[in-house]
């Protein structure tokens, strides 16, 4: 992926710019967005799994139950930030 030079913004129209800029903090947004749950799950994976080899490709009963619960905190949590964020509009 090559990046966009402040030279080539520069030449685009004031609509065009505004379109390109939109667009890459909409991707920036989503690769956190994106980093977050990656690292949230693995942060949940190594908390709820009892640090044995993995052999089957299921989860055990007690490892689903603390993975439902740690993702639920974590919806939980985001759904509460952004709200707040929200109301600071």
């Amino acid at each position: 992926m090559s990046q966009i030079t402040q030279t080539a913004l520069q030449n685009l129209d004031e609509s065009s710019r505004k379109d390109i800029l939109q667009f890459i903090e909409s991707e920036n947004s989503k690769s956190k967005v994106q980093m977050s749950i990656h690292n949230f799950t693995d942060m949940c994976f190594k908390k709820c799994n009892d640090n044995v080899p993995i052999t089957s490709n299921m989860l055990a009963p007690h490892e689903e139950k603390c993975l439902t619960n740690c993702l639920n905190r974590f919806l939980d949590t985001n759904i509460k930030v952004v709200s707040a964020l929200q109301a600071q509009k």
